[in-house]
């Protein structure tokens, strides 16, 4: 059993799991959803809202199941074994880890709008939405910060998050409110150019890449904090479930307000070319409310920032459950005996994160990277669930997920759709991005003699046909979503389903009493015959 400290109640975890939704993507998501789908991005976030809820039903009962660090990264391991398990643990890292990154870059380009006469050196941080070698020093100041809020213990993490979370979920109310009074063109809704002039596929692709889904990446996060949940079995589901209503109310709400309180001039040429450095800050300064730009370019660092912490808490827990699966040397398995958090892990992801920032310099470009390897890692959870239904049914289920044979077979067909709709070639890149890890477990098996490595690999072997197959039906698909148009649009999202749907099966079926379920057992007993 894990020696990591339960001091977290259920209103921590949610305050956890709303403060990691509501970072950079409310700062930035309404602005890009618009560009790509014009007035019908109101649709994309509803959408994005269900497919993330769908996946999220499977990860709160897994995670009721098994309170423990860095859960996430573990539940493929017990169904599946090492192989599916370190594909899905490197892919969840990698979106949660270059999601701290990317809440330091918001801030600067958020700093490098300031009005102020005496902040104008602040203009040259950003130029062209990349960050400038000024701009890259401030980000860096941040990601230390973030660092040194989680470095001494998860008392502090949580008291300082449930306050920047409160501060976080007031300022977009008082902005959406003062922007709707102040100038709300409800014409920008019926224009000549209609609600969804880039076509429905645009809302779809909306969905995919202009922040939706990385925006929702948040949920995760009292999942991975299970360790230190003082009743898992009643928190994880109300944080997880709570905080994706909760936070996709506030999205929703953001995107209309967007939508009506941009000047009607400034769409004439097409929504498509609607450029912001800062945009609420920018829309607020064009309606003369100066109080309300300033609250905002607070706004641009606390909230931000709180995603930031937060998620520099969940990915050394999830670096944790790694080493304890065997993936990684033991130095990254090890607690600080008085603090009880996991420092050499925190120092290895800190170290991660400036690679990031040094290689994706703009939010826009590493908030698509960050979405479309979200989805990849997703895709386990629900088959997960099912697959340990059927080899772990004697488990402790303290939260047991009705309907999760139609809810489970349906997060997998929404992800499978959405990472199609992330369109060729970003789907390709990031399933490379993803394949890079593999040396790093095969280092590891070979380490082990290969032992066991067959009956490994053969339970996992589907999760690699699944992703070839993606990335042809990406590449062969409609031109609407960047493919050479070979499978026309419709007839794409039909084949996707079919496909999603044979692999998931397929999937559950290649479940296995793995040799992790020792563990896995001991885990759920120990909590629950407390």
């Amino acid at each position: 059993m894990s020696n990591m400290h339960r001091k977290m109640g259920t209103f921590a975890l949610t305050m956890t799991g709303i403060g990691s939704i509501i970072g950079s993507g409310w700062l930035f998501g309404a602005w890009k959803a618009a560009q790509i789908a014009g007035p019908a991005a109101i649709f994309s976030w509803i959408i994005g809202m269900v497919v993330i809820l769908f996946i999220a039903l499977s990860y709160a009962e897994l995670g009721a199941m098994f309170p423990e660090a860095g859960g996430m990264v573990k539940y493929p391991q017990y169904s599946h074994g090492s192989f599916i398990g370190f594909l899905a643990a490197w892919a969840n890292w990698i979106s949660i880890a270059s999601t701290i990154t990317v809440e330091a870059i918001a801030s600067v380009q958020y700093m490098s709008t300031w009005p102020w006469e005496w902040a104008s050196w602040t203009h040259s941080l950003v130029d062209n939405n990349i960050l400038t070698i000024k701009g890259l020093f401030i980000a860096s100041l941040l990601l230390l910060f973030y660092f040194f809020v989680n470095y001494w213990t998860v008392n502090l993490f949580a008291k300082a998050n449930s306050f920047i979370t409160i501060f976080k979920l007031i300022v977009p109310g008082v902005m959406a409110g003062s922007l709707f009074f102040a100038g709300f063109h409800g014409e920008n809704f019926t224009s000549s150019q209609g609600i969804a002039p880039y076509g429905w596929a645009s809302v779809l692709t909306a969905v995919a890449t202009s922040g939706i889904v990385f925006a929702f990446n948040g949920f995760q996060s009292p999942v991975n904090m299970a360790g230190e949940a003082k009743s898992p079995n009643k928190s994880i589901p109300i944080a997880v479930i709570g905080s994706i209503l909760i936070a996709g109310f506030i999205y929703v709400i953001l995107q209309v307000v967007f939508i009506g309180a941009v000047d009607p001039s400034m769409i004439v040429n097409g929504w498509s070319h609607l450029n912001f450095n800062s945009p609420f800050a920018d829309l607020a300064i064009a309606l003369s409310l100066n109080w309300l730009a300033i609250v905002l370019y607070v706004d641009a660092f606390v909230s931000p920032s709180g995603t930031g912490a937060t998620y520099t808490a969940t990915t050394s827990r999830m670096l944790y459950g790694m080493q304890k699966n065997g993936y990684l040397p033991n130095i990254f398995g090890t607690l600080h005996p008085l603090y009880g958090v996991p420092r050499p892990a925190m120092l290895l992801n800190l170290g991660v994160c400036f690679i990031f920032l040094f290689l994706f310099r703009g939010w826009g470009v590493l908030a698509e990277v960050i979405s479309v390897a979200t989805l990849i890692s997703y895709i386990m959870g629900p088959v997960a669930l099912a697959t340990l239904r059927r080899t772990a049914s004697h488990f402790n289920r303290p939260f047991y997920l009705k309907g999760a044979s139609i809810i489970a077979p349906c997060g997998f067909v929404f992800a499978s759709l959405t990472l199609y709709w992330a369109r060729w070639p970003l789907t390709g890149e990031v399933v490379f991005i993803i394949a890079i890890g593999l040396p790093i477990y095969f280092y590891y098996q070979a380490k082990n003699k290969w032992n066991g490595f067959k009956k490994q690999f053969l339970s996992g072997v589907w999760m690699l046909l699944y992703l070839g197959c993606m990335i042809l039906i990406s590449y062969i698909g409609s031109e609407k979503f960047g493919g050479k148009n070979i499978l026309t649009f419709g007839w794409d999202m039909v084949v996707i389903a079919c496909l999603a749907l044979g692999f998931y099966w397929w999937g559950v079926k290649s479940g296995i009493k793995t040799e992790y379920m020792a563990e896995a057992e001991k885990i759920n007993k120990e909590f629950f015959n407390k």
